[in-house]
């Protein structure tokens, strides 16, 4: 299992000193969707320049022009970049051509998905490396929590790997871990947190318990 920090609203020189004070702990860096629109490829570029060793991902959300917008985040440094279930096929199969020139790899984003069973087996038959169950910021406040959605991915995948995102925090982590995904996605529990390594190095033990069972 693997923890990703979501880096969405925090500067560049913010995300990179959370990252070192972080180091060893989390093992993918997310540059999240707000942090593109507000910068582009430019967070991207120095995280993986400063911090080489470290699997960056481009939260880029690509909905159309798949394997174009895939090239230009792989080019930057990226390591993963996200596509949404909700694009054509087309545009998923874009990407995962970008990915495999590239030697990297392509995250579909379920964000919104009603049938989250039904897409699962489509888009993990088109070749992607994850499959991400995501609650959606703007109602997480509702108590959702993105559970249940990953019980139902992991039940149809077959190739693809599962990741999870939204919400996710020490109260609730535990549960997730238990069900299983690749992928652990963390956001505001580690880059609010008043220790973020502290945080970090909690979130990410009760990973590696889960692991050495």
């Amino acid at each position: 299992m693997k923890l990703q920090a979501a880096l969405d609203t925090l500067t560049l020189d913010q995300c990179i000193q959370l990252l070192k004070e972080t180091r060893g702990f989390i093992d993918i860096a997310e540059i999240g969707t707000p942090f593109i629109i507000e910068q582009g490829m430019v967070p991207v570029r120095a995280i993986k320049k400063i911090i080489p060793e470290l699997t960056v991902l481009a939260d880029a959300k690509i909905m159309d022009a798949g394997e174009y917008e895939a090239d230009k985040c792989f080019d930057a440094g990226a390591d993963i970049v996200t596509v949404l279930a909700a694009a054509n096929n087309a545009t998923i199969l874009g990407a995962v051509k970008s990915a495999k020139r590239h030697g990297t790899k392509v995250m579909v984003d379920m964000i919104e998905i009603e049938d989250l069973a039904k897409r699962a087996r489509e888009v993990d038959y088109l070749g992607v490396d994850y499959v991400c169950v995501h609650t959606a910021f703007d109602i997480q406040n509702t108590g959702k929590n993105p559970l249940e959605d990953l019980k139902i991915v992991n039940a149809v995948l077959r190739n693809a790997k599962s990741a999870v995102a939204g919400g996710v925090k020490l109260s609730t982590i535990d549960t997730i871990v238990e069900e299983g995904a690749e992928i652990i996605v963390v956001g505001g529990a580690i880059c609010t947190a008043e220790n973020p390594s502290a945080a970090a190095e909690e979130l990410k033990s009760r990973l590696v318990e889960k692991v050495a069972e």
